[in-house]
């Protein structure tokens, strides 16, 4: 490991940031990402440092593993995580090295809070009534997900060949660590939380989830809290987004409402996401990996590069390290300023930009905002 030297003339150890492509357009998306964290990193102090590693099929075709132990071990041991969309329903089963990295990595590094903002952005289209600036705050090592619910083994089974069960589990430690994220980032925001739920048909597990939620509520009084049926939200998300700030639930809720809302927003390429725990990060495109677009300097790099600017926010609030904090906003800025402008704008959005011109053009308004400080 290299050292650097801060300001203050001591020795500073850089953050190692360990990068897994992943499939399809994850490595394009990843190499314009990399462009604009580049570009950063010559203002970030202490420096990052990279390290990528090929994950997916590529690897599973050289090594007869998706995930091998060894980048599982190097991600583990990083101080942050970029990963690429990945096609896990490609793979074969775990038993034939099938092992899905972003599921893989939640769980074993007990990533529970996936950060997902959804944000209307001007000169483009919203396909909702009203614009947006909300953020989901989804609950992610438990719930519906049955390949995160057993210490071993997978909570979905047949017991005969015409019976399939699934197992749910909630627990009231996720449910209440979940409902902190939440509570914290909504007293940084507009301070408004917004429980979702289903408590009227699933009573027992819906209803430990909310107990949790409300304990929390009560510390902090500054926060306006509500609830609303997964049904109602769905529905208010199209017609009346923009009175939501913090929304928290489940797994699998806010899996599915964070891709809707995020498509409301004007696309579900422009929303970033953060897998965040107490001691790992990981930065993640929200959509998938895209193979019929792979290789054509097609794709979108906004969702992996807003991403990795939250990831940028995440260790320089833990870490105390201002030029991270500028960095991630002036990332975040940048992408604005380049969505703005429809000569800017990839094809997915009716722009002509390639991937790999996109991720300059954000390098480089990052750049001058960096140096006007």
């Amino acid at each position: 490991m290299t050292t650097a030297i801060s300001a203050t003339g001591t020795n500073v150890r850089p953050n190692r940031i360990v990068v897994l492509p992943g499939d399809g357009i994850g490595p394009e998306i990843s190499a314009a990402t990399l462009a604009v964290l580049d570009v950063a990193n010559e203002r970030l102090e202490p420096r990052l440092e990279f390290e990528t590693h090929e994950i997916g099929l590529s690897r599973l075709a050289k090594d007869g593993s998706t995930f091998p132990k060894s980048v599982f071990e190097a991600a583990q041991r990083a101080d942050g995580i970029i990963t690429g969309p990945v096609s896990h329903s490609d793979y074969p089963d775990r038993a034939a090295g099938g092992i899905n990295v972003s599921s893989e990595l939640r769980k074993t590094l007990d990533l529970y809070a996936n950060i997902r903002p959804s944000r209307s952005r001007e000169g483009l289209p919203h396909w909702g009534r009203t614009g947006m600036d909300l953020v989901i705050v989804r609950e992610n090592t438990e719930g519906f997900y049955s390949d995160r619910n057993m210490h071993w083994g997978v909570g979905e089974f047949m017991p005969t060949p015409d019976l399939a069960l699934s197992v749910r589990k909630v627990t009231a430690e996720a449910s209440r660590r979940i409902a902190l994220a939440a509570f914290e980032l909504a007293a940084q925001r507009r301070k408004k939380v917004t429980a979702v739920h289903k408590v009227n048909v699933i009573k027992i597990s819906e209803g430990l989830f909310l107990r949790e939620v409300r304990k929390v509520a009560a510390e902090f009084p500054g926060v306006k809290y509500e609830e609303q049926l997964i049904d109602s939200m769905a529905a208010l998300l199209v017609r009346d987004a923009a009175r939501f700030d913090v929304v928290v639930t489940t797994n699998m809720f806010g899996d599915i409402i964070s891709d809707e809302a995020a498509e409301l927003s004007g696309s579900l390429g422009l929303a970033g996401s953060l897998n965040a725990g107490d001691h790992h990060c990981m930065a993640q495109a929200q959509h998938g990996s895209a193979p019929d677009i792979a290789g054509k300097d097609l794709a979108n790099p906004t969702s992996l590069i807003l991403s990795a600017a939250m990831l940028l926010d995440w260790l320089g609030r833990r870490k105390k390290a201002t030029s991270y904090v500028r960095a991630a906003a002036a990332i975040t800025e940048a992408i604005d300023e380049a969505l703005v402008q429809p000569a800017s704008r990839t094809p997915d959005l009716k722009g002509t930009v390639g991937t790999r011109a996109f991720g300059a053009l954000v390098a480089e308004h990052v750049r001058r905002k960096l140096a006007q400080g």
